[in-house]
C-alpha cells in the first residue's frame, strides 16, 4: 500500500534550516507587506502570524491593492506573570508599532495586533529587551505554560509556578534562528551542524498545549490541554501531579474524524519527575503524530489511534518509571475571582475583568491609561488569567486604598458586571483572523446584554453560567467545554452547543446549527425558563440539561461527534 505523502508543512520545516527560511529576505522585501508563502508557516515559530484586515478585502482588491497585511505577535509569558516594568514596556510597544491595545488571550499571555511588516523586527527585538520573548508562542512545538493564577497559598502557588517555568525553558527550540533574525546574533554558518534534541529538524506534527491546575479552581481548563498537571496537595504540601493527556477543541465542520476531547488521565507523578514526564509525551507525540493530515495531528488523535493503554506504556518507556496510581482532587470552579482577595502572606490581589480581553481605552472605561498609572506608582505584579483577565497581584495593604482609587479613577474596578458576563470568553474572531467565519470578540458584548435581559427575565439574574464564543470551529477560546457556546459558521450565524460541566470537566453537545440572533435567543429562552422552575438545589445549568435529557452527556470525543441533535430534538 502506498504510503500517504506528508503534509505540505513538514515540506518547509525540513527545508527551514531549522526555521531560518527567507524570512530575513521577506523582511527586506519593500515591494509587498507580507511574507513568501513558505514563511508566513515559519514565522509561526517566532511568534507570529500573518493577517489582514477582512473587512477591507473587497475594497483593497478593487482599488487593485494587496490586502491590508499586518501581523499579530505573540509574547510568550509562562505562567502569565509580567513585572510592572514588562507590563509598562509592553504597553509602550502597543502605541509604538501596534494598533494601541493589548489583547489578553486564552493561553494567559499578551498579543499585539496590526504591527507592520517594517516595525516587525523592532517589535520583536523590543520585546525581548523586556526579558521575555515570543519564541514558540505559536507554531508546532510546545506553547504558552499556563499556571494556575490566585496565588493565595502562596507557597504552593510559587512551586507550581516554578514547575511551569522549568517545562517551559525545557521544552524550547534551541535553534539560533531566533536570536540570528529578530535579535542580530551572529549567524550559524552551514558548516556546524544544530541539533534539535527534543523536536528534530521537523518539531511536533502540530501545536502542543501544557496547563497546571491547583484544585479546587480549575481556571486552565486542565481537560482541554494536550498534557495537563492536576496538583496534588496534602497537608498542606504539594506532593505530586496527577497528569492528563489528550485534551484539544479544535474541529472542522462536516468532517466527523475531528471532534473535541478532554484529556484522560495517565496517572500520578512527583514534582521531581514532571519534567521526565512532559519530555517523554511530547518525544511520543513527535514520533507517533499523524504528519500527513495536519487536521489530524493533535495529540488527541494519537491517543486514540494507539490507544490509551498503548500510549500510556510508551511514555513510561521512555521516561524510565511506571506512573503512580492517580490520587483523589476534587473541582468546583472554573473561570476567574474578581473584586479583592487576600493572601496568607497578607497581600491583596485585585481581580479586573477585561470584557473580550482588550486592554483598551473606551469612553468611561480607560482600562489602558489606569493599569499604566498602577504600574508607575505601585508596581504589583500583573497576572495574566487563562480567561482574559487580568489579576493585580502582591499590594501591600497600605497601597490597597490608593489602587482601589486608581482604579475607579479611570472607571475599571471591573467587579459590577452580571457573573454570567465575567465568565464570557471569545477568540478575536473578524476581521483580522483568517480562519474565522463570524464575529466574537466584537460580538461577545451585545450578545452577553440579550443573554442577561433573558436571565433576568427567568429570576436568573444572579446565576453563574459558563458562556463561550469563538468565530469558527477551531476553539481557541474553549467553547466546547462550556455550559453554553457559540460556534461561527458565517457572519451572523453560529452552532449552539449546550451542556458542559460547569468545572470544565464535561463536553457540551450541538444543540442547533446556523442560528441568526434572534433564533439563538429563542432556543435559550425557554430552557432557561425550564431551569428556573425545574432544577435542584445547587444544580448547574449544564448538569440540569444533561439530567433532563436536553443534551447527551458527553464523556468522550468520538461520541461528541455523533452527538449532533436533530433540529427539534430535546425539547
Amino acid at each position: 500500500m502506498t504510503a500517504k505523502p506528508l503534509a505540505d508543512v513538514e515540506r518547509i520545516k525540513a527545508a527551514s534550516r531549522l526555521l531560518r527560511g527567507t524570512i530575513e529576505e521577506s523582511l527586506a522585501d519593500p515591494v509587498t507587506g507580507a511574507l513568501a508563502a513558505d514563511d508566513t508557516q515559519l514565522i509561526k515559530f517566532h511568534g507570529s502570524y500573518q493577517q489582514d484586515d477582512r473587512d477591507m478585502r473587497a475594497e483593497r482588491r478593487q482599488a487593485l491593492l494587496e490586502p491590508a497585511y499586518s501581523f499579530m505577535v505573540r509574547v510568550r509569558i509562562p505562567g502569565g506573570i509580567c513585572t510592572s516594568r514588562q507590563w509598562l514596556d509592553l504597553d509602550a510597544l502597543a502605541g509604538r508599532h501596534a494598533n494601541g491595545t493589548l489583547r489578553l488571550t486564552t493561553r494567559q499571555t499578551i498579543q499585539f495586533h496590526g504591527i507592520l511588516k517594517r516595525d516587525l523586527k523592532a517589535s520583536l527585538a523590543a520585546i525581548d529587551a523586556t526579558l521575555l520573548n515570543t519564541l514558540a508562542a505559536c507554531g508546532d512545538v510546545n506553547r504558552n505554560v499556563m499556571s494556575a493564577t490566585l496565588p493565595v497559598q502562596r507557597a504552593l502557588h510559587e512551586e507550581v509556578l516554578a514547575v511551569a517555568r522549568d517545562l517551559s525553558d525545557h521544552l524550547l527550540p534551541r535553534t539560533r534562528a531566533y536570536h540570528e533574525i529578530w535579535l542580530g546574533a551572529e549567524r550559524v554558518t552551514p558548516e556546524v551542524e544544530e541539533v534539535e534534541p527534543i523536536y528534530g529538524r521537523n518539531y511536533l506534527p502540530r501545536k502542543f498545549k501544557i496547563g497546571m491546575a491547583v484544585p479546587p479552581d480549575n481556571d486552565v481548563d486542565v481537560f482541554t490541554q494536550d498534557l495537563g498537571y492536576l496538583a496534588i496537595v496534602e497537608d498542606g504540601r504539594l506532593v505530586g501531579f496527577d497528569v492528563t493527556a489528550g485534551g484539544g477543541m479544535g474541529m472542522s465542520f462536516g468532517e466527523p474524524a475531528t471532534y473535541p476531547r478532554l484529556g484522560d488521565v495517565l496517572g500520578f507523578c512527583t514534582p521531581e519527575q514532571a519534567l521526565a514526564v512532559a519530555v517523554a509525551v511530547v518525544t511520543a507525540q513527535r514520533d507517533l503524530g499523524d504528519r500527513t493530515d495536519r487536521k489530524h495531528a493533535r495529540l488527541k488523535y494519537t491517543i486514540d489511534t494507539v490507544g490509551l493503554d498503548a500510549f500510556r506504556t510508551e511514555v513510561e518507556r521512555r521516561q524510565g518509571f511506571a506512573f503512580a496510581p492517580a490520587r483523589p482532587y476534587a473541582f468546583s470552579h472554573t473561570g476567574d475571582r474578581f473584586g479583592w482577595v487576600g493572601d496568607d502572606r497578607g497581600l491583596w490581589h485585585f481581580g479586573l475583568f477585561v470584557e473580550g480581553g482588550r486592554i483598551t481605552d473606551r469612553g468611561a472605561w480607560r482600562a489602558r491609561s489606569g493599569l499604566r498609572a498602577i504600574a508607575e506608582r505601585h508596581a504589583p505584579e500583573f497576572r495574566l488569567t487563562a480567561n482574559q483577565n487580568l489579576l493585580i497581584s502582591g499590594i501591600d495593604p497600605d497601597d490597597r486604598g490608593r489602587v482601589a482609587a486608581l482604579l475607579a479613577e479611570y472607571g475599571i474596578d471591573g467587579t459590577s458586571e452580571h457573573p454570567a458576563r465575567q465568565l464570557a470568553l471569545a477568540c478575536v474572531g473578524l476581521p483580522t483572523c483568517g480562519l474565522a467565519m463570524a464575529d466574537s470578540e466584537r460580538y461577545i458584548a451585545d450578545f452577553m446584554t440579550r443573554f442577561e435581559s433573558l436571565l433576568a427575565r427567568h429570576g436568573l439574574a444572579d446565576e453563574e453560567i459558563t458562556v463561550r464564543m469563538t468565530g469558527c470551529p477551531n476553539g481557541c477560546a474553549r467553547p466546547y467545554v462550556a455550559e453554553v457556546a457559540l460556534v461561527g459558521k458565517a457572519p451572523g450565524r453560529y452552532n449552539l452547543y449546550l451542556g458542559g460541566a460547569f468545572d470544565g470537566s464535561r463536553l457540551n453537545a450541538q444543540y442547533r446549527e446556523n442560528l441568526d440572533e434572534p433564533a439563538l435567543l429563542a432556543a435559550l429562552d425557554p430552557l432557561l425558563a425550564a431551569y428556573a422552575g425545574h432544577r435542584q438545589s445547587g444544580e448547574r445549568f449544564g448538569d440540569f440539561l444533561v439530567r433532563t435529557g436536553i443534551v447527551p452527556a458527553i464523556g468522550s470525543g468520538r461520541a461528541f461527534a455523533a452527538a449532533t441533535l436533530r433540529p427539534g430534538a430535546g425539547t
